[in-house]
Formats: structure tokens, sequence, C-alpha cells
């Protein structure tokens, strides 16, 4: 099969030859159609920091993707050949303290597709029955399925406090952050705001129907407050971006009370007044991955009952290619200009 390959620790990957995986005994086999590319896969290829400290080579990469059920080991009792599917991408032990409670996403022993296990950005995956996510909404188009896995980002952090009638504050509008704009909007959130320097997807955030899209290279989010004719803060922030000065920002523009579920990864360390956090009683809460497996039913539920969440979760993908120009689509993810990459692997 073809596979986009790290065959050791340096930059880069190839598309080359692999053989093709086999399913064992509780696991299936998918026939990868689409894959998205996402910032993990980004530091993979960089073999930067972070990759060297996570990732033993040789790899195949890749975590968000759709595809069709072609093999299903002896073990598995309800996946079914042809079944269309998308896949939990954390592979967790079943057996410590949090999996046995019913909080797998919390399980101290996990694994990752295509971080820690071969992945998707192949022509075929190998994943536990368990890790599967059947799709019965024929809605759900490859492209679409292909970005459940961060759609499952965004609805976990969205969702994280109540949205009815408060004010949201988003920091990132990278395609966790336009997501997370819909699933506010849908979950009932009163005025929400999105920041970023990039101009294309703020633009792409006014498109999705955002209050106010800050350009925090020309404008502060105190600024834009009243703008929003906001006298108090926002009740609720997401930190979806990662960068240094962002949560800090955002903790100056909270009201007291707030809370903030934070799901971006810092690249350094961050300088927080924490003695604001304490006298303004705010809520600090981290997100990794999605709640397994109550964010999935979230997921599909929200998306077949409103339109106008499908289409503006759909819209998040402007780019797909050929699986033969990964570079491409590589080059066009890391310029952070628009919205998800997704490379079709029906297509050479």
């Amino acid at each position: 099969m073809k596979a986009l390959y790290k065959a050791g620790p340096q930059a880069g990957f190839e598309l080359v030859d692999r053989p093709e995986p086999q399913a064992g005994p509780d696991e299936v086999k998918i026939r990868v159609m689409t894959t998205g590319i996402c910032g993990t896969d980004l530091h993979i290829q960089s073999w930067d920091a972070w990759a060297q400290g996570i990732i033993e080579a040789p790899l195949i990469p890749g975590h968000e993707f759709y595809g069709e059920v072609v093999e299903t080991g002896t073990g598995v009792r309800d996946v079914k050949v042809g079944d269309r599917v998308s896949g939990e991408g954390h592979v967790v032990c079943g057996i410590c303290r949090n999996c046995r409670a019913g909080r797998r996403q919390m399980c101290i022993h996990t694994v990752s597709v295509g971080v820690q296990r071969d992945g998707a950005f192949a022509e075929f995956v190998v994943i536990p029955e368990t890790n599967v996510w059947v799709h019965h909404d024929p809605s759900v188009t490859p492209e679409l399925g292909a970005i459940f896995d961060p759609f499952g980002n965004a609805v976990h952090t969205a969702l994280s406090f109540p949205l009815v009638g408060e004010d949201v504050l988003i920091t990132g509008a990278g395609p966790i952050g336009l997501m997370a704009i819909a699933v506010a909007r849908h979950a009932g959130a009163r005025k929400i705001a999105i920041t970023d320097v990039s101009k294309p997807r703020l633009e792409l955030a006014r498109q999705l129907g955002v209050d106010l899209a800050i350009d925090v290279s020309t404008t502060r989010v105190r600024d834009a407050q009243r703008e929003l004719g906001m006298r108090e803060g926002f009740d609720i922030g997401m930190e979806m971006s990662g960068h240094p000065t962002a949560l800090p920002e955002m903790i100056d523009n909270m009201n007291h009370g707030g809370r903030i579920a934070m799901l971006g990864l810092p690249s350094q360390p961050i300088t927080i007044d924490w003695g604001k956090v304490v006298t303004h009683m705010l809520t600090l809460k981290g997100i990794y991955g999605r709640e397994m497996f109550e964010t999935w039913y979230a997921m599909s539920a929200m998306l077949s009952s409103n339109p106008a969440l499908h289409a503006a979760v759909s819209a998040v993908v402007t780019d797909t290619l050929p699986a033969v120009e990964w570079e491409k689509g590589f080059d066009i993810a890391r310029a952070g200009m628009g919205g998800k990459v997704v490379l079709n692997w029906t297509e050479f």
C-alpha cells in the first residue's frame, strides 16, 4: 500500500510502498478514503523537540480519517465490513483506574494512532473495534468524516461549561477554534468573539457567524469588549491557540467567576497572574482529546439535527488534495492561512 512514512529520527516524510497492516482478533482494517492534516502531523514532519520526545520512528503518521471497513478480526462483534467510519485516535488500556471508572479519555496508558502506533496517512489503517465510530448519517461526507477528531476537540472544549446566554471568547481561529464558533452558537451562546492574526482565518470566522473577529496584531480584546457592548467581561473562554500571550489576555478580560477551557498546547512557559485567578474566582480546565464516547454521540447528534451547524463545520475544510500532493497539503497547513486540509487517498 502507499503510505507517508517516517523511516527514522529525522525531519520529513516519504510517500512509499509499505506492507498492508493485518487486523488482530479485536481489530478492524479500514480502507482510508480521507485524512486530515493536524498540527501534530506538522510537528512530526519537522521532527522538532516535541516530536523527538514522543515519537519512535519508523512510523506512519495520521490520526484524523474517514474510510470503509474491509476486514474484521475474529473477536469483532458489532462493526461490519462495508461500514463507513472514523476513528478515535486514543487507544486506551481499559484496566487503569480511570478506564474502569468510565473516564477513558484520562487513561494513563494512552497510545495514540499515528503517534505511537501506525496511523492513517496510508491506504489502510488498523485500529481496535472499540475505537471505531460508525457513521449512520449519509450526510457525513468523506471530508467531514475526516475531521471528526478535531471536531471532537472543539465539542469537548466548547461543552465543558454551560453556554446558554453566555458571552464567549475564543483565542485562536484555526480549524478547531472555527468549529467551536458553530458549536457555541448551537449551544446557545449570546455573543461570540474570536482572536487571531491571520486575516483569512478571521474572515472565515466572520463567514461562520462570529459576532466579532479580533485581529490581535492591531486590536486589544478589552477594546473589542466595548464594541460588543459588554461591561463586565467574558463569561466563558476557550483557549485554542497555545500562544504565550493568549491566556494572560483572556484572564484579563474574564468576568468574575468566569470559566476557561484550555485546549491549545503552549510552545513555551506562560506567565499567569495567579492573584487575579484567585481574586476573580476563575476556573481553568485543561482539555485533551475527546470524552470517550460521549463527545462522539454529541457530535453526530448535533450534525444530524442542525443543518446550519453541519454546513458550518463542513466549511472548515478549505483544501482537499490527492494524497500524492501531500507536500503541497502540508505546506498549506503549515502556512496557517486557511481552514482544514484533507488528503484524498482514493486519488493518486
